[in-house]
């Protein structure tokens, strides 16, 4: 599982060091205002698809999917956010 998490950092660092053309992995994380705007929107529909009881698995990997987009494009490592969440374990 975690595998699955780590791949994906792996993936988006290395578009990120070497452009991939039409990909839109370097779409998002070239324009930080679509990446934003891309978390928000699909924040917005897992919470949807929680209230209806659908589609809740897909929207909830796509919003991991652009925040982790999101968070690289603004050189936000993912080690960092969960060292933070270590240091909140009580």
């Amino acid at each position: 599982m975690l595998s699955t998490l780590e791949n994906l950092i792996k993936l988006v660092r290395e578009r990120k060091s070497s452009p991939v053309k039409g990909s839109y992995t370097n779409k998002l994380l070239n324009d930080k205002s679509l990446s934003r705007a891309k978390v928000i929107e699909e924040v917005n529909e897992l919470i949807e698809a929680v209230e209806l009881d659908s589609n809740k698995i897909h929207e909830a990997a796509d919003v991991i999917y652009h925040l982790l987009m999101y968070l690289e494009a603004n050189d936000i490592k993912i080690e960092e956010v969960m060292s933070e969440l270590e240091k909140r374990k009580k």
